[in-house]
């Protein structure tokens, strides 16, 4: 009877062993957003980010200490600037990149030029696309993230309150009244957004009306006779650094030629710091706030309605 009860304790044993040892050797699959599946034997140690925002995004995922390569102007939270360079979005240093030995290599498939991504595939290393064209792709990306990491914990906190943020705003704003938006990439050739960008879906969350929402590609050149025909009733651009411009900057100022656009009438000028703007990361929610202010403002400038 005892010899009996003792092999039903090593038979139990042993398949408590081999369901552990099964689960950590269970392959890691997530949908990128390119659409293909990502596949990884077990969590990644070794990562390259070949995007600044994606660099931000594995750091808030909880991945910060893995990462062994980055590009240019990866350069938050702060001590991601002492990770080494493996060249910027359109020039790899695709020796360096082998030679760091990394099992994932996380890319933005907008920004990094086609050639460099087809000389990356040759390298047969494992690649996730991140390209979050929508608010709640961030929450999404970071949770992808967090399990190709083996870090869903610190990943799904953050997306958690990434979410809840922008609830809040989109509870807040939702129901103001309506703000047309020209959005200025830059000034020379004159870019803006489309309506697909995830900035233009800052604008709507906001309240906000992107005035070249239609128009093609993601970032569209238009002509300064189309803005003013569009004649937004705010104009936004970003800034560089975290401390809002005391004056309109030089590619904003210049609209003051045009004193009867809606914009420059009302003085709504206005700029927001780039890295929480422009980067789909948890600090997007900071710019959004920034951003929903300043249309708030914008609608507190209109001419009083005639009775």
């Amino acid at each position: 009877m005892i010899r009996l009860y003792c092999i039903a304790r090593l038979l139990c044993t042993a398949t408590v062993v081999c369901a552990y040892a099964s689960q950590a050797h269970a392959a890691i699959s997530v949908t990128d957003d390119n659409g293909a599946t990502v596949t990884l034997a077990a969590p990644a140690q070794r990562v390259i980010s070949l995007a600044p925002h994606v660099t931000e995004l594995i750091y808030a995922a909880g991945g910060g200490s893995r990462l062994v390569g980055a590009v240019s102007y990866s350069d938050y939270p702060p001590e991601a600037k002492q990770i080494p360079r493996v060249g910027d979005n359109t020039a790899l240093d695709l020796e360096r990149i082998a030679a760091l030995k990394p099992d994932l290599i996380v890319v933005w498939r907008h920004g990094n030029a086609q050639a460099e991504l087809e000389r990356l595939r040759a390298l047969h290393i494992p690649l996730f696309f991140s390209e979050p064209h929508q608010l709640d792709d961030v929450a999404l990306t970071l949770t992808k993230l967090g399990t190709l990491l083996g870090t869903s914990g610190t990943a799904d906190a953050a997306a958690s309150t990434y979410r809840h943020d922008i609830a809040n705003l989109r509870a807040r704003y939702a129901n103001r009244p309506p703000v047309s938006v020209f959005y200025q990439v830059w000034d020379q050739p004159l870019m803006t957004l489309n309506g697909t960008h995830m900035v233009s879906d800052v604008i709507t969350l906001c309240g906000g009306r992107n005035v070249f929402a239609k128009l093609q590609p993601l970032v569209p050149t238009v002509s300064t006779e189309a803005v003013l025909a569009a004649n937004p009733e705010a104009i936004f651009t970003a800034s560089t650094g975290a401390t809002k411009p005391d004056k309109p900057l030089p590619q904003l100022d210049k609209w003051r030629a045009w004193p009867s656009l809606k914009a420059v009438a009302r003085n709504n000028l206005f700029a927001i710091d780039g890295d929480l703007i422009d980067r789909p990361t948890p600090r997007l929610a900071q710019g959004a706030a920034q951003l929903c202010e300043d249309l708030d403002v914008a609608r507190s400038r209109r001419p009083a309605s005639k009775q």
